[in-house]
């Protein structure tokens, strides 16, 4: 019987007696002839006695042939004009039928198709400029968003949405927040944390959400779309310096540090709620470069000195310390800190706490740090930090005059919101 069934195929049989309906899915490395895999309408696998099936029908075949861009359509919809960039991770990902797994295989032409309802948000226009996973994402690839949100701008679109995988979403935000100064209208990034054969998934939500954001907000800068709570009714918009992802799987994994949502869209009304605008304050500039010759040094107690010397006597240029508490490591790392200095390297210090700020002035230990040269970064996320010096250094800046400088809404100029 098991013969009868291919991997993709929706099927309608009969098991033992019940009705059951759900999609073929491939035969894994271990898996023996006398049984078949079937993923039901729940998003869950179970396994069948080939034996005890009878297949009634076969509802629909999944074809899993890529789209070529030369079928990407254009100017889809009717309102502003919005461009949505695809660069690949789970808002863009389905069944592999060979494997199993969740890979990412829906072009940015799929990801429109599986939302109707931004056609009549926007005018939607459809370009894939990469398909990666995001923790395949380098530095050179935010150098391509970049220059891809400045060649949409100079088109005259009104906002650009950017789908991207959620795992290091919040580093590419960064990165364009970095890269392109005074965008025109708003550059929305958005991912999904369930892909789209689950009946939980996220990613229609957020995109509409997104392009929502992107068509109708007449603010600028770059931003992250993802769901504001557990439910689909609400969006939260968040500063792309200033988002992290802060849990595994949940759909409200993102959230604002030291910081408040920029804004709220209501899904089902299409609208924006408590937009902090944020209008440009000049030109668009492009400044696409970054060298990733920047490190995180995370310290814990009792770190090895090989483990702390790889780290601050090898490549970077620039070394950001997640520090305990207000901003400090241990004395035994001192050494380390002064000599890496003396050779030019930048090093600045971020807490390992997700909300606050650093605050080296206050003990001894932060004091003593100051005096050797460690930069306090107020409450920049290490991770922004980490991408602004890489920033920095790919555009000759100085980095000891402009990362402790506020300049996209990464370092707060007043007390950090409580969480």
């Amino acid at each position: 019987m098991v013969q009868q069934f291919k991997p993709g195929q929706l099927v309608q049989l009969e098991y033992n007696g019940k009705l059951l309906e759900g999609l073929v899915m491939p035969r894994s490395l271990y898996e023996d002839e006398k049984h078949i895999t079937i993923k039901l309408k729940n998003g869950y696998n179970i396994g069948l006695d080939s034996d005890k099936v009878r297949l009634i029908k076969v509802l629909e075949y999944e074809n899993t042939t890529q789209p070529t861009e030369e079928n990407a359509f254009n100017e889809i919809g009717i309102g502003p004009r919005v461009l949505i960039m695809g660069t690949g991770g789970t808002i863009a990902s389905k069944v592999d039928y060979r494997t199993g797994a969740v890979k990412p295989a829906f072009s940015a032409r799929e990801i429109v198709d599986m939302v109707p309802e931004i056609e009549n948000i926007a005018s939607i226009s459809i370009k894939t400029i990469m398909n990666e996973l995001s923790e395949n994402i380098k530095p050179e690839n935010w150098s391509v968003m970049a220059n891809e949100v400045y060649k949409a701008f100079s088109a005259g679109y009104k906002g650009v949405v950017i789908a991207h995988g959620t795992d290091t979403m919040h580093y590419s935000a960064s990165a364009v927040s970095f890269a392109v100064e005074n965008p025109p209208g708003p550059v929305v990034f958005v991912g999904s944390q369930r892909s789209s054969d689950r009946p939980s998934s996220d990613s229609a939500v957020n995109l509409q959400g997104a392009v929502t954001f992107a068509a109708k907000s007449n603010s600028s800068g770059v931003f992250v779309a993802m769901h504001a709570g557990l439910d689909d009714n609400l969006v939260a918009v968040h500063r792309g310096t200033r988002v992290r992802k802060n849990h595994t799987s949940r759909r409200d994994a993102f959230e604002s540090v030291n910081d408040r949502p920029f804004a709220y869209i209501d899904i089902e009304n299409g609208t924006i709620k408590r937009e902090h605008e944020a209008n440009p304050q000049g030109r668009i500039k492009l400044m696409p470069n970054f060298l990733p010759r920047a490190s995180i040094f995370n310290f814990y107690p009792g770190i090895s000195g090989s483990v702390a010397k790889a780290v601050f006597a090898g490549d970077p240029l620039s070394i950001i310390i997640e520090g305990t508490g207000l901003g400090h490591v241990s004395r035994d790392v001192f050494p380390l800190i002064r000599d890496a200095i003396a050779e030019g390297k930048f090093v600045g210090m971020t807490s390992q706490c997700i909300w606050g700020s650093v605050e080296m002035a206050v003990y001894e230990t932060g004091r003593d740090l100051m005096a050797m040269g460690v930069v306090p970064l107020g409450d920049m996320l290490s991770e922004t930090a980490l991408v602004k010096s890489m920033w920095a250094l790919g555009n000759g800046l100085d980095l000891k005059a402009v990362m402790p400088l506020n300049i996209r809404g990464e370092i707060s100029s007043r007390r950090p919101v409580e969480k």
